[in-house]
Formats: C-alpha cells, structure tokens, sequence
C-alpha cells in the first residue's frame, strides 16, 4: 500500500498534545478528521515527533498508508477544512517502509524568552524579565553536549527504553527581541527542553553554579531538575531526514 510523508506546522495553544488522545482535542485528532472530511476515508497516521500540551511547532510531520486516490488539490483543500492554527505544508509519496519517526536523524527546538512586557508574544514565548549572566547560561550550554544520560530532565511516567540522547547543538543565541535556547539532538525525552531550559535559567540568575548544574545531571533524578517554564515558549523547529527519506 502507497505510503506519504505529511508535513504540518501548528500553534500548540488550543491542544492537548500532538498525538491522539481519549476525550482530548489534539493536532493528529484534527488532521485525520480533516483528511476523512476530503477523502471520505479514514486513515490512522503515525507522528513524528511527539509534543506536549501547548508547545507549537514549525515543522512536524505524519506519514500514512494509503491506497485510494489523492484529491488532486490536496493541500488547498485540507487546510481549508482544517482549524486557523494548523496548516499542512506538503504531501509526498515515499518508500513502503519509510518511518517518519524511526528515519529522523535529528530534531531541533527553539525556546523563546521576552524580557519586555509585550502582550502580543505572551502565547508564543516566556516572559522572563530578570537579569541573566549570558556568560554562565551559554558555558551551561556547552556543558549539555559532554553528556548523554538526560534522565534528570525526564518527565516521570515515561516509557521509553533508554534516556540515552546525542545533543548535537546546544546554545543560547539573542534573536531580535528573543532570548533563546536552541538546542538539536537525535531524540529527546518528555519534558526535557523545557527542564533544560528552566535549570539553566537558575544558573543564568546565579542560584545554581556551573558544578551544581553537573550534578543534576549526574544525578539521573528527574526531582532535582527544574520544569518550571511554560508549554508555549517552546517550538519544535525542524525534523531532519536522510536524503530521498523526507
């Protein structure tokens, strides 16, 4: 049966989450009703890359299985039948055992921060307006990268099988009026941009050292983290793929 890589970019705020949920309205909820809505059939998608409860993202993606014929003004149609805050930003055809989550090489957020009051960004980044040493946040950073074992920025409950994961990019950059943690990596655990970003804000404000922020992640004890930033400063950016994958 032909399979498809579909991309998708969405506003987080009005969703319980990425992926399918009992008795909760979410981003995969409203593209597969949307696609019933235009093919008069249903498929069930698998996503990429799982977010939580409103965290946005640029790009992210589902792929199906499906042996019927494609509306020939797919994406006109789809995105005109799916909600303002969700767009689908291209279909395409790929190999039989293509995986949009197993394939991805690596993912990459972005958590944005305002230091000045601007109530049109208060659903879109983290209004955070103390005094940061950007010195001590971008060294806690680089520290990022030396390890691997992120069980310390875990949600707990997860399933997963390892807490192992690769940090290829870690660093905060100063983006037009936003601060920002930029950081990419093969996977990443539930929660984990987020404790990452909050406990490298209490470094930035000098209420954890350099070696304290180590030990946390030494540790591998998701109470030792700090979780304490919002779901919607938080945007997954992209999700890579091998040439001819994506």
């Amino acid at each position: 049966m032909p399979r498809y890589f579909l991309e998708v970019s969405y506003k987080g705020t009005a969703y319980s989450g990425f992926q399918t949920q009992e008795n909760a309205n979410t981003i995969q909820a409203e593209v597969e009703k949307a696609f019933e809505v235009l093919q008069r059939d249903k498929v069930t998608m698998t996503g990429s890359s799982r977010t939580d409860a409103g965290v946005h993202a640029l790009q992210n993606f589902f792929h199906f299985d499906y042996d019927g014929i494609i509306h020939p003004q797919f994406l006109y149609k789809v995105n005109a039948i799916l909600p303002a805050d969700i767009v689908i930003q291209g279909l395409k055809p790929v190999n039989d055992n293509a995986h949009c989550r197993f394939d991805a090489i690596n993912r990459e957020y972005k958590y944005f921060i305002y230091r000045r009051k601007d109530p049109f960004l208060q659903d879109r980044a983290f209004f955070y307006p103390y005094k940061l040493d950007m010195e001590l946040l971008e060294k806690a950073a680089a520290i990022v990268k030396e390890y691997h074992d992120f069980t310390s920025f875990s949600k707990r409950n997860t399933q997963v099988k390892t807490f192992s994961c690769d940090i290829i990019e870690s660093q905060w950059l100063q983006e037009d009026d936003y601060l920002v943690y930029n950081v990419k990596g093969n996977r990443f655990l539930r929660g984990m941009v987020r404790a990452l970003t909050a406990t490298m804000l209490k470094v930035g404000r000098r209420k954890l050292s350099l070696d304290e922020f180590r030990a946390i992640i030494d540790a591998k004890d998701c109470t030792k983290a700090s979780f304490a930033v919002p779901a919607h400063g938080l945007f997954l950016v992209s999700v890579n793929y091998p040439p001819n994958k994506e």
